[in-house]
């Protein structure tokens, strides 16, 4: 009896069906690759080209600062090879490191990268840069950085230069103005340098002023005495560049720009840089429950810096990083909910780090840097389901020269760095990459509908796929944010029961009870948590939608009566 009236209840609805009237599809449109007009500029909160339009920094951090004083790896692989890896791995920016010595000590500045490396007894390292850098092994240290940046602009990748260090190496009187290493006056007179070096390279594109300062004696009234007049020095030599200003406490702390702004003669070229990493957290993420101390820390890093962004200031996220190997529970959960924060306030970055080994590091050759994106020998990727992870971070979700008209959301996966997309109306919702999101909006009534259409993400029973459906009136169909992070996306199922989106082990995004929301410091929420991205980028709803809308309302009416007899036989 019961198949007799599923059977009639699907033939009409069927019929039914097939004389709805039809939604407008809308399109992808043909998307090129876009082309950088330099130098840079900024637009309010946004970075942009000479033609106005965003670019987003998209960048990673190559160490050119230690002892020898030459960018690591060369003794590796040829420099090009890096550059076409590094364009490779979707990054169009290069943080490329230097000590202040570089160019103001005349002892370290005059030795040729033989003499350098000699010096420091690194003799494996010689045969290697001349095996695969051979052109830049007798050239001074300054021309061979000059190489570098030749190499990445070859390939079109854009450099802000960061003067990371007075004394290479030196942990210890590097940290503040007036420190043993830190004459204010001599790093003037360094960045100037610098700058002028680089005027008319077309793709230097910023110079960060200072690295992390740090220190006992750090103020805030010598942070501007300096940072204006250094900002004046490096736009006076080279007006192209954009000035990156870092703050106090390791380049955490920013908050003293709420009330008073630097004075400066120029506009449309200072950006400021902010880190935050793992490690700034003192391990809480290890022993905390994961939704409170991310709440705590975005909180944070919006007081310290992220307000930046409302006043109308470009902020880049200079350093942040984890362990490629997955084994540091602390800097893994760290990252679900950075990645969160970065795809929401769709910050510029750049990732610590490139490298995958060091010449010498803390007296050891070859020290092996695991938060490096690179193997040791700097050919294979460490880790490249991270790369995956931050893939849908290095194109722009929104900015100038993006279509203002078309507006919505991107359901976002921290945890993989994937978006939800439909296969099909009557099929479940996947997770796949983020340039093949249709379009989402989150609409006052609290319903995720699929724009440009009537159907909406609907919470059918737990422990089953999320589906599309039509009847968005009901709560199934009504979601809110939940939980500190406000990062569980909740709805309630048919029995009334809570229910959080959640992914499976085929990324297939399914229905479970919410887990995680407080308390518990052992529980890892990181499947369950998802970023509502608004974006203005290009994104469409398939052709197929229209085939599939006649089959989906008999499926979908299916179901219910599937459940209403369910629920009649249990009671």
């Amino acid at each position: 009896m019961r198949r007799i009236f599923l059977f009639t209840f699907f033939f009409f609805v069927s019929l039914l069906v097939i004389s709805l009237p039809r939604k407008p599809m809308i399109s992808k449109p043909h998307e090129s690759k876009p082309t950088i007009v330099l130098p840079l500029y900024t637009n309010s909160r946004w970075i942009v080209d000479e033609g106005g339009k965003r670019v987003k920094l998209a960048c990673v951090n190559w160490v050119s600062h230690l002892e020898p004083m030459v960018a690591e790896g060369l003794s590796k692989q040829p420099m090009d090879a890096i550059s076409k890896k590094i364009v490779s791995m979707g990054f169009n920016c290069v943080r490329l490191t230097w000590p202040l010595f570089l160019v103001t000590n005349d002892s370290l500045a005059s030795l040729t990268v033989r003499q350098s490396f000699q010096s420091l007894g690194l003799f494996e390292s010689i045969a290697g840069i001349q095996a695969n850098n051979p052109s830049i092994i007798d050239l001074p240290l300054i021309k061979a950085y000059q190489a570098v940046v030749s190499s990445l602009g070859a390939n079109n990748v854009l450099v802000i230069l960061d003067n990371r260090i007075s004394k290479p190496s030196s942990s210890n009187g590097n940290g503040f103005f007036g420190n043993q290493y830190f004459d204010p006056d001599l790093w003037m007179k360094g960045l100037t340098r610098m700058a002028t070096i680089f005027n008319g390279v077309t793709n230097v594109v910023g110079m960060s002023l200072r690295n992390e300062l740090q220190g006992s004696g750090q103020n805030v009234n010598d942070w501007y005495r300096y940072m204006e007049k250094a900002a004046e020095a490096v736009h006076s030599a080279n007006p192209d560049v954009l000035v990156i200003i870092s703050g106090l406490s390791y380049g955490k702390d920013l908050s003293f720009l709420r009330n008073q702004q630097v004075n400066l003669t120029f506009t449309r070229k200072l950006a400021y840089e902010v880190h935050w990493n793992g490690l700034s957290d003192a391990k809480a993420w290890e022993s905390g429950n994961q939704n409170e101390v991310c709440k705590r820390e975005v909180d944070n890093f919006m007081r310290l810096s992220g307000f930046l962004l409302d006043q109308g200031w470009p902020l880049l996220v200079s350093e942040f990083g984890m362990d490629q190997r997955g084994t540091n529970v602390n800097d893994n959960r760290y990252m679900n909910c950075f990645i969160g924060v970065v795809a929401e306030l769709d910050l510029d970055w750049s990732l610590w780090t490139l490298v995958g080994s060091y010449y010498i590091r803390e007296g050891v050759i070859g020290f092996n840097e695991y938060y490096g994106v690179l193997d040791w020998n700097w050919y294979e990727n460490r880790n490249s389901s991270f790369l995956q992870r931050i893939s849908a971070l290095q194109s722009p979700f929104r900015g100038p020269g993006l279509p203002e008209d078309n507006l919505h959301n991107l359901i976002f996966h921290p945890l993989t760095g994937l978006c939800v997309l439909r296969e099909s109306i009557y099929k479940p919702l996947k997770l796949g990459t983020c340039n093949k999101s249709e379009a989402w909006n989150y609409l006052p009534q609290r319903t995720l509908t699929l724009k440009g259409t009537d159907f909406c993400i609907e919470a059918f029973r737990l422990g089953e796929p999320a589906m599309l459906g039509y009847t968005c009136a009901l709560s199934s169909y009504q979601w809110e944010t939940i939980s500190d992070s406000k990062m569980h996306l909740s709805s309630k199922v048919f029995n009334g029961s809570r229910a959080c989106l959640d992914v499976d082990s085929e990324n297939t995004v399914v229905v479970n009870s919410c887990k995680c929301l407080s308390g518990d410091n052992m529980c890892d929420p990181g499947s369950q948590w998802f970023k509502l991205v608004d974006s203005t980028n290009s994104s469409y709803t398939s052709p197929a939608l229209e085939l599939d809308t006649a089959f989906a309302y008999p499926y979908r009416c299916s179901l219910y009566v599937s459940l209403w007899f369910d629920l009649s036989l249990s009671s």
